[in-house]
Order: structure tokens, then C-alpha cells, then sequence
């Protein structure tokens, strides 16, 4: 089962918004199987700015950030045809156009899983549902997935 990272989570693995936060994302992104990791390059971008403007990191320091995560798992890129869908998903389910690339995006890669804090837990698109990996009650495909991992 593939499944793409949300800027949040990668945000919080470099230790945005405190080390609880840091550890419990770790958590879930070390259980993941290389190979079924994605990253949209839109998430990659709004994590430089992140670790930037809010973390105060050099630009150096977030690019090196940026690097390890590329070599971490796969980067799916942002083309026509995932901008076009993502217009789409932004008009007919009323999301923001850089959430919805990043949607697009773990769609267009045949993600099932789209770990995030901010959209709609449970919300699915394209055959791709969100899960927020830090709720009270992990969603039953996360919990497959974590699951299957451990054996």
C-alpha cells in the first residue's frame, strides 16, 4: 500500500511544533516501508518555507532537509495533468488549491493513504482517503498498514 506524507507530518518529524509531536511522527514514518512512501514535490515546497519562516532553519540547513527527505522516498511531481485534477478537487470539494496538488498528487501515484493533520480525517478522493496518523483512534487502513508492517 503506498501512501503519501502531508507537509505536516513532514514538518513535524523535523521537529515543528514540539518534540511530542516530532517523536509521534517519527513513529508512524519509520514504520512505513521505504517504497511506500511518497512525497508530492508541492509538500516539499511548502516545507522549505516552513522550516525557513517558522523554524527560523538557513536555507541551507531546510534544502539539506529537503535532500534527505528526496532520498528517504519517492517525490511525486506537480504535472499539468495532476494540476488540472487538483483545480478540479479544489472547486468541487471546496479545498485550498496547494492542499488539493498535494491530493492530486498521492493520487496520481496510487497512493491509498494520505497521512495528514490538517484535511478531513476519512475524507476520500480517486481512491485516496486521509488519515490523520496522531487521532485518538487510528483509521482501520492505517491500522492494516502498521499491522502488516510489524510482522
Amino acid at each position: 500500500m503506498k501512501v503519501a506524507l502531508d507537509t505536516n507530518i513532514l514538518a513535524y518529524a523535523e521537529g515543528i511544533n514540539g518534540t511530542e509531536k516530532r517523536q509521534a511522527a517519527l513513529a508512524v514514518i519509520r514504520t512505513l516501508p521505504q517504497e511506500a512512501g511518497v512525497i508530492p514535490v508541492q509538500a516539499l515546497g511548502e516545507l522549505f518555507n516552513v522550516l525557513v519562516r517558522k523554524a527560523g532553519k538557513s536555507r541551507r540547513s531546510a534544502c539539506d532537509a529537503l535532500l534527505s527527505w528526496r532520498d528517504s522516498f519517492s517525490v511525486v511531481e506537480t504535472s499539468p495533468e495532476i494540476m488540472l485534477a487538483a483545480a478540479e478537487l479544489a472547486t468541487t470539494h471546496q479545498l485550498g488549491i496547494w492542499d488539493a496538488v498535494i491530493f492530486s498528487a498521492a493520487a496520481h501515484a496510487g497512493c491509498r493513504l494520505l497521512l495528514s493533520e490538517d484535511l478531513q480525517d476519512g475524507f476520500t478522493w480517486a481512491g485516496v482517503t486521509v488519515v490523520d496518523p496522531f487521532a485518538s483512534e487510528p483509521h482501520l487502513l492505517l491500522r492494516a498498514l502498521l499491522a502488516d508492517d510489524s510482522k
